[in-house]
């Protein structure tokens, strides 16, 4: 059977917003000035982020669900088709070759929706598959590529999956409430896409996946569809949560392949804000530079959910040989990871 290979990797991203900038110009008005908010935007470890929904110019805060769902519809189709465009061109394919398209999002939804969209502006095959995977949040690339990779590696044809999250579109009327703060704060617009080949040429070979379910704290991280668009529940005991589970993920992951997280070379880990990459760091005993790209990431992008973890790969660069763990978290509360290695 063959591998399941990353070759390309493709990003479109909708226009910056300044972190600094839309606390000053927006939120602090719509907070009262509230000092527990702003030093939550202040640590958040965001730098920038995108948007297609700026709030300064289109505040969608009191907007329905079914508008929300338009505008996602008139804003999804353009970047999704930039991101496969970008990612089939770096891994020199052709669309009419995609033998599977899977798009993952849980800020959008409508039928027809993005994947027929890009069925026909890319435009696909006719006989191509189609998979939606819908509403798992900011985990649910790796569960993406665990399918994808199945596909690549079951038909021995090449597969893409896009990751597209339009979080700006679910700002949710001001409070003060922390939690919400920290919503607001965090997340940003991306979409990422990536190419895989059933062959063992120069790329990400997918060597493993690994899945790990806490039910009993489901309540902790919550994606709820509301009148108004879809509300983030975040509780703060969540990084207490993965501390206890991230040494348990990765040792389901690396034991199989007789490694520990000393031996891996570089980190995917989607930064679901600063003390969630902190608490990893600290239960995995990982050295201080390692989850740099992630926070780089976070810097400059904000957490976009499903594509975070995307968006992440494409920075590292590994030298062939090299692996790579990638791990992101969800409701759930729920922790997947992949084990990827590098090859020329």
């Amino acid at each position: 059977m063959p591998s399941a290979v990353i070759r390309g990797i493709g990003a479109a991203l909708p226009p910056p917003v300044d972190q600094r900038a839309m606390w000053d110009d927006h939120f602090r008005d719509r907070l009262g000035g509230d000092r527990t908010a702003e030093r939550i935007f202040a640590g958040s470890g965001v730098r920038r982020r995108h948007a297609v929904a700026d709030p300064r110019v289109e505040d969608v805060a009191e907007w329905s669900t079914a508008a929300r769902m338009r505008r996602y519809g008139e804003a999804a189709p353009a970047l999704a088709h930039r991101a496969v465009r970008a990612a089939l061109a770096d891994a020199d394919l052709d669309a009419a070759d995609v033998g599977l398209l899977a798009v993952a999002s849980c800020t959008g939804y409508g039928t027809p929706g993005v994947d027929i969209e890009l069925a026909g502006s890319l435009p696909l095959d006719p006989r191509a598959r189609r998979l939606l995977v819908g509403h798992m949040g900011c985990y649910a690339a790796l569960p993406g590529l665990d399918s994808v990779g199945d596909y690549v590696r079951a038909n021995s044809r090449p597969a893409v999956l896009l990751c597209l999250e339009l979080t700006s579109l679910h700002a949710q009327p001001a409070t003060t409430d922390p939690e919400q703060v920290v919503c607001h704060a965090l997340f940003g617009d991306a979409a990422v896409a990536l190419v895989l080949l059933p062959d063992d040429g120069p790329g990400l070979r997918v060597a493993d996946t690994a899945w790990r379910t806490h039910p009993g704290t489901s309540d902790h991280m919550t994606w709820q569809v509301t009148d108004l668009g879809f509300r983030m529940g975040l509780s703060r005991r969540v990084p207490d949560v993965l501390g206890d589970e991230v040494e348990l993920l990765a040792k389901d992951l690396l034991d199989p392949h007789g490694l520990t997280p000393a031996d891996v070379d570089r980190w995917a880990v989607h930064p679901g804000g600063p003390r969630i990459l902190d608490t990893v760091e600290r239960g995995l005993g990982l050295a201080p530079d390692a989850l740099a790209v992630s926070r780089h990431v976070l810097a400059e992008y904000g957490n976009c959910s499903s594509a975070t973890v995307p968006l992440i790969l494409g920075q590292l660069a590994p030298s062939p040989g090299e692996t790579v763990v990638a791990m992101a978290f969800g409701p759930g509360l729920t922790l997947s990871g992949a084990l990827l290695v590098a090859q020329d």
